[in-house]
């Protein structure tokens, strides 16, 4: 464009300059063929002067005018600078109707669509960021040289720190294995896999880095620590029944064997090993029910028949309904008040739990020959205890005593026939009703088992009904 102006100028120039050659050149010969030496002297002299003057003339109407088109150019070329700066807002004051103001009309279009794809760009990458962020895993991408170039939040929020931007990744990540990892991925060109355990205390993570084909990479980082907890009490799990079992299959096993292989065994040896075997399969026949009654209540599609009923029919029926155990066994069960505020409670689970811990209080309480179940009111709930005064529970074991298979002495526990699941099946239908459930001991002293029940609709509405009108 300033090219074709500039040609143009030049062609005028140079038709002007012929034009005042051929007419100086036919005016000189006229006066040469016509006028006297001495007029011709003075017409020099004269042709001098306005020659001087016209150049006097012209040279500050032409630097006037070349002052004009400096002054466009120079605008234009702060547009450029601008432009490259990346002031996409720039724009040209097109005046005139010559090839400049069109250059400047054509930058001011460009300048706008500029403007518009990059608009969109940064809209995208806003939107971009709020879904990365909005994501579980964690993501970090990383520069060809390991420099961070972008964190989500969720990679922020676990580390703890601040990804700054053109920071190395070393400096904010210490786990060797996403650095090893990242590495990989920028070296190699390829996917790199690993596991992190130090990004957070207790957490590991999975990793993925991928290389990005505009260089550098990309990490990202999945939560599996759930998973591996979970992994990790299946695998218990299966250990501690498959532990279980295996002890009584081995003596049944034994005792069967022995006997096939005396072939006139004495009746009395024959009544002694059947009493053993018949008291390993009752164990085995435990055992399976607890595990069937354990997988029920940790299901989610546990259902209760939850109905209200009163704190003390539910103190009452478990003592009726355990009274043949208690008598066998040579304890007495003891009742300690009861209030008669509605609960919402199945009556089947409920004496459930109350077997459970009646049955863990005859075989560690029963030296005491006393067992003591009862119950208080509390603000929104009932708390319901079963008390013995056995040896008790040292401090270090009421944390876990509900876990599945946990067992304060194993070999006591084993010996009086116990499973080590009636503890945690008691845990999750207490869970299951809304309540809590607790122990507490001191050695020497016995161990209360404490649970909760949340009170009925009815219990909780005149309860508030009796507060106002005592405070009125």
């Amino acid at each position: 464009m300033t090219r074709k102006v500039f040609f143009k100028l030049l062609g005028l120039f140079v038709l002007l300059l012929v034009f005042q050659t051929v007419a100086m050149e036919a005016i000189l010969r006229y006066f040469m063929a016509h006028v006297p030496s001495e007029t011709l002297h003075k017409l020099h002299r004269d042709a001098a002067w306005a020659g001087l003057i016209a150049l006097a003339v012209a040279l500050p109407l032409a630097a006037w005018a070349a002052s004009g088109v400096i002054a466009r150019l120079e605008r234009v070329v702060d547009f450029a600078r601008r432009m490259a700066q990346g002031d996409l807002s720039a724009r040209l004051t097109s005046t005139g109707s010559d090839e400049l103001a069109a250059m400047e009309a054509a930058l001011n279009r460009t300048a706008e669509r500029l403007d518009e794809s990059f608009g969109e760009i940064e809209s995208r990458r806003r939107e971009l960021a709020v879904i990365l962020d909005s994501m579980q895993e964690a993501v970090v991408a990383v520069t060809a040289e390991g420099q961070v170039r972008w964190a989500n939040a969720v990679m922020q929020r676990i580390t703890g720190t601040e990804f700054r931007e053109g920071r190395p990744l070393v400096h904010s990540v210490r786990d060797p294995e996403l650095l090893e990892c990242v590495r990989g991925a920028l070296q190699t060109g390829e996917v790199h896999y690993g596991r992190a355990n130090l990004l957070a205390p207790g957490r590991v993570f999975e990793i993925n880095a991928v290389p990005l084909p505009a260089g550098g990479a990309l990490a990202v980082l999945h939560d599996v620590t759930r998973v591996e907890a979970a992994e990790k009490s299946r695998r218990d799990f299966i250990a501690n029944v498959s532990h279980e079992l295996r002890t009584p299959l081995t003596s049944i096993q034994g005792y069967v064997e022995t006997l096939i292989e005396d072939p006139n065994p004495k009746p009395e040896t024959t009544r002694e090993f059947l009493g053993i075997i018949q008291k390993n399969a009752a164990r085995m026949s435990r055992l399976t029910e607890d595990l069937l009654a354990l997988a029920s209540v940790e299901s989610p599609d546990y259902r209760l028949a939850a109905r209200p009923m009163r704190a003390s029919e539910l103190v009452k029926d478990a003592i009726e309904s355990l009274g043949g155990i208690v008598v066998d066994s040579g304890v007495e069960l003891e009742q300690v008040g009861a209030p008669s505020a509605l609960v919402m409670a199945d009556p089947d689970a409920m004496n459930q739990v109350f077997g459970n811990l009646v049955e863990n209080a005859l075989k560690y309480g029963s030296s005491s020959k006393r067992i003591v179940l009862g119950a208080r009111l509390l603000e929104s709930e009932v708390e319901f205890f079963v008390r013995d005064f056995g040896p008790g529970i040292a401090s270090e074991h009421l944390e876990r005593i509900f876990e599945r298979f946990y067992r304060v002495d194993k070999a006591r526990s084993r010996e009086s026939g116990g499973t080590g699941l009636g503890l945690a099946i008691v845990k999750h239908i207490v869970l299951a009703h809304g309540g809590r459930v607790w122990a507490e001991s001191e050695l020497g002293a016995g161990a209360t088992f404490h649970f909760t029940l949340p009170l009925a609709q009815e219990t909780q509405k005149s309860a508030v009904t009796g507060a106002t009108q005592a405070t009125s």
